[in-house]
């Protein structure tokens, strides 16, 4: 057989695995800009590779093998993506102006239709639901690449210690004392599991119709009592987070361009395996452009944490358009 025609059976072999590379990258890079990127060139790798592909492991775990080398490469020469929780600072002050940082490399959040979300086996689906929660990712970001690439490797993947040290270049006792650190990094940064519920039952889809209400009557104390009492609001680029009900209103009721019921409009969505709105704001023309995505965090007691991304760019990603038309 040609090489030429060995490069031919590469893509329908190879095309299934792509969404979930795709969540590997983002788990390893944090942007869904930069896991795309990441993807297309391993799948350029391993297309030029393949005449090479001896078959002594599996087609896929050939091509994790070259996404996670593509990743450590990409890594070598940027920096981490945070998000504000992440930057170190205490909450701010809600009645402070607010500071924006644009050169930061912010954390990023994935729509779920991007991303391998469709197994038929529940908990192979709840793992990887899971594994793309936006708190986990931001967590992730706190370690260096290569003890990131283990922990990934090993909890997510469940790859053999050995195999993991293999493609790292280390030892198996190198990996495991890689794993037994990222793991304490990870149960200080991440929520724990009893954290998050998902919004499956019908008292979350209330309380999330409540919330998408109050935003659109702009009922700020409704908003209010959806809250924890320990909830979290951060919307990078802007620099600080703010820390409980109070804090929330009197943020957006400063800062936010509505100033009364139908200035704010919310399509529902989900990110990262989480229930999120894509929210647009009432222009003078009457139309709504893109103002903010927000990945919504339920607790067992109300929503305990909104991450507000003002990129707008991530709407195309998500499939939502750009502008509301004037009577949507």
């Amino acid at each position: 057989m040609t090489e030429n025609a060995v490069r031919e059976d590469f893509a329908p072999l190879a095309e299934p695995y792509r969404r979930e590379l795709l969540a590997h990258c983002y788990r390893m890079s944090g942007s869904v800009h930069d896991a795309e990127d990441l993807v297309q060139e391993t799948y350029l790798k391993a297309w030029r590779a393949y005449e090479k592909f001896e078959g002594r492991s599996s087609l896929r775990t050939w091509l994790y093998r070259i996404a996670t080398t593509t990743c450590l490469t990409a890594l070598e020469s940027k920096g981490r993506r945070p998000l504000p929780t992440g930057l170190g600072a205490p909450s701010s002050d809600p009645a402070d102006d607010l500071v924006t940082q644009d050169e930061v490399p912010w954390l990023e959040p994935i729509p779920d239709t991007l991303v391998d979300m469709s197994s038929n086996d529940p908990a192979v689906a709840a793992t990887s639901k899971e594994t793309i929660r936006l708190a986990l990712i931001a967590a992730l970001q706190h370690l260096p690449p290569k003890q990131r690439a283990v922990l990934i490797l090993r909890e997510v993947l469940a790859w053999p210690a050995a195999d993991v040290a293999e493609l790292l270049g280390t030892t198996t006792a190198g990996v495991n004392s890689a794993l037994q650190r990222a793991r304490a990094q990870i149960d200080r940064a991440a929520p724990s599991e009893d954290a998050v519920l998902e919004p499956v039952g019908p008292e979350q889809r209330e309380l999330l119709d409540r919330y998408m209400s109050a935003f659109e009557n702009y009922d700020m104390a409704a908003l209010k009592e959806l809250f924890t009492q320990d909830a979290v609001w951060e919307m990078p680029p802007f620099v600080g987070w703010y820390q409980g009900p109070d804090a929330i209103r009197t943020l957006i009721e400063n800062n936010c361009p509505a100033k009364g019921p139908g200035d704010m409009k919310l399509l529902s969505t989900v990110s990262n395996g989480q229930p999120a709105f894509a929210m647009y704001m009432r222009d003078a023309d009457g139309t709504y452009p893109a103002f903010q995505l927000q990945v919504v965090s339920l607790g067992p007691s109300g929503i305990g944490h909104v991450t507000a991304f003002f990129d707008t760019a991530l709407f195309e990603k998500f499939g939502l358009p750009a502008v509301l038309p004037v009577g949507s």
